[in-house]
């Protein structure tokens, strides 16, 4: 058991070594205040931190988000779609507790324009050992992309699933509201609109990594790029088939989502 917290009398040289090991400990400890490798400490994460991912998604366009609670799918269909739309040298976008975590502007209103070149110049900018690690860097990030977005895909074909039950439902529901179909139709809207999102962000990360890729074996040839080749095309056919393998649901109410 840990005597921190005990009313202990200290005398002398020991007592200002007292007063000085709890300022010492404050400021190393408030340099970890994210938590350990740079993530977010658990007390300060929420359930529905991610929830405003919807609500961006269907502003942008300028629909209404839906009032109805998350279910525990599109909660994890958000949780997983935030490293995915972050820039690939952004994550984790929540390096500490003060402030660095930010929403992200969805791809239909994103100011500025997206930059292709922004990845593969940070890249060859950055100090390296030797291009070989360049090369390293550049592969791991396409592989995380791929690891992080095969969960995303499952839960998001399941999200998408359940959408095409409730739209088929509402028909059947006894005294359906119209403020209840009209959220119903906007959850929908937004679960569908935060897997094109996601979709957007996929191919624009493929199109960074290749422009990164090509700059790379001009500048320094290597067989590797093969290796990196072959990963960006693999996530460049996951983002292509995202939208076939989960198609979102055509509300009852006739409302389209609107595609960027």
């Amino acid at each position: 058991m840990s005597a921190v917290g005990r009313p202990v009398l200290i005398r002398g040289r020991a007592a200002r070594t007292g007063l000085l090991l709890p300022t010492l400990a404050a400021l190393v400890l408030g340099g970890c205040a994210g938590g350990d490798f740079g993530r977010t400490r658990r007390d300060f994460v929420t359930d529905d931190m991610h929830r405003w991912i919807g609500a961006e998604a269907t502003g942008s366009i300028g629909l209404k988000a839906s009032a109805f609670q998350l279910t525990d799918q599109e909660r994890n269909m958000r949780d997983m779609a935030y490293p995915l739309i972050e820039a690939p040298h952004a994550r984790p976008a929540w390096k500490s507790v003060f402030g660095d975590y930010q929403p992200i502007a969805a791809p239909w209103r994103q100011q500025p324009p997206f930059d292709r070149t922004a990845y593969g110049k940070l890249l060859i900018d950055e100090p390296h050992r030797s291009h070989s690690s360049r090369y390293n860097e550049l592969i791991q990030d396409v592989r995380n992309d791929l690891t992080m977005f095969e969960p995303f895909q499952f839960t998001a074909a399941r999200v998408l699933e359940l959408d095409q039950k409730r739209n088929a439902s509402l028909k059947y529901i006894a005294d359906l509201s119209p403020g209840e179909r009209e959220d119903a139709v906007a959850r929908m809207e937004e679960n569908a609109l935060i897997v094109q999102w996601v979709q957007q962000c996929l191919r624009r990360r493929a199109s960074s990594y290749r422009w990164a890729l090509e700059r790379l074996v001009i500048m320094a040839p290597d067989g590797i790029a093969a290796d990196a080749d072959r990963l960006i095309g693999e996530l460049e056919l996951q983002a292509a088939n995202l939208g076939q393998s989960a198609k979102p649901a055509a509300p009852q109410s006739g409302a389209v989502v609107r595609k960027g």
